[in-house]
């Protein structure tokens, strides 16, 4: 198990970016999402937890199967798909990705906002910081974003908000910006695999790192699409587009509808903690050529993991993987 903490601030309140995130979230989506591949949506209702209070539940499946080498397609299912659960208490939230083609694999992630600047050492507990979690700052203007993942227009270095009046932000913009705000993020990865698990878990926060920092300069560059939105209309444009997405990827589930009437908490547990794994001193199963088909000599017989510094591997997270993905109750 790997534990890291991502600290992400934006020029924005903290109640701005509750509409800002259902925003970004929905439009990222469905950019990303192609035929036989994206997001698809598969529960999204009100859900009351007895510590919590209400929140939103959302289940959606992370189709990936294009996505993987070649010949990994040759041995896993021809849907491959990613599971992730969240439970949203906006300011808190908690997401969940599990696999069952990996069932080692699963990473949880805890998200709490504040407006400050990421000062609060102490967010994720009462207690002092042990020193063993790493604390990862994100800059969403300076921090170099992976190439095919550019755009002029969400470079926020050159950007400039009409509605809010914010932007072209300088290198220390940080100590300066008013008004700011700060997404904390507590993420473990567990892939609990011998001999695999230090470099498969490294990979995989790289991976996050990237993805949490598009979605919030998103965020950010979008903001004059977002800014005016009502709660209603933002949940209006959620369905519309998660509708659309469905279809963009080839799935064809009823309407959504978004529920009015909260599921009662014994009905569907929150989690209490990170996804446990079972440990395992044995190769997986995965890393064997099945008996039952003749062995290919295009396919290899051992699982090769790439450099950690590239994006191509059997582990590479998709840009829609969420930072939190489930819609705040109204």
């Amino acid at each position: 198990m790997l534990m890291k903490e991502y600290r992400i601030c934006m020029p924005l309140t903290v109640e701005e970016y509750r509409i800002g995130q259902l925003y970004m979230i929905s439009k990222h989506s469905h950019e990303q999402s192609e035929r036989g591949e994206g997001v698809e949506v598969v529960q999204n209702e009100p859900y009351e937890d007895p510590e919590h209070g209400s929140g939103q539940f959302t289940e959606k499946r992370i189709y990936l199967n294009n996505k993987l080498p070649s010949w990994a397609r040759a041995v896993v299912p021809k849907i491959f798909y990613v599971t992730e659960k969240a439970w949203n208490y906006y300011p808190y939230t908690i997401t969940e990705y599990t696999c069952s083609f990996l069932p080692k694999f699963s990473i949880h992630i805890e998200t709490k906002y504040e407006d400050n600047k990421g000062s609060n050492d102490n967010i994720f507990s009462s207690e002092p910081r042990d020193g063993e979690t790493e604390v990862c700052s994100v800059d969403i203007v300076y921090d170099e974003i992976p190439e095919r993942h550019y755009k002029d227009s969400e470079d926020l270095r050159y950007f400039k908000s009409k509605k809010t009046n914010r932007g072209l932000l300088k290198e220390g913009w940080i100590n300066n910006q008013e008004p700011i705000m700060c997404s904390y993020k507590l993420v473990t990865v567990k892939f609990e695999v011998w001999g695999l698990q230090t470099r498969v878990e490294q990979f995989v926060h790289k991976v996050i790192r990237d993805v949490l920092l598009l979605g919030h300069r998103q965020a950010f560059a979008w903001v004059d699409e977002w800014i005016d939105m009502t709660m209603e209309e933002v949940r209006e444009y959620e369905r519309a587009t998660q509708e659309a997405t469905n279809l963009k990827i080839g799935t064809f589930p009823p309407a959504i509808s978004i529920s009015e009437t909260p599921l009662p908490s014994c009905t569907r547990s929150g989690p209490n903690s990170a996804p446990t794994t079972p440990l395992s001193t044995e190769a997986p199963e995965f890393l064997s050529v099945p008996k039952e088909r003749p062995r290919k000599k295009s396919a290899p017989e051992t699982l090769t993991l790439p450099d950690p510094g590239r994006r191509d591997s059997l582990f590479k997270l998709p840009n829609f993987f969420s930072w939190n993905s489930s819609p705040q109750p109204e």
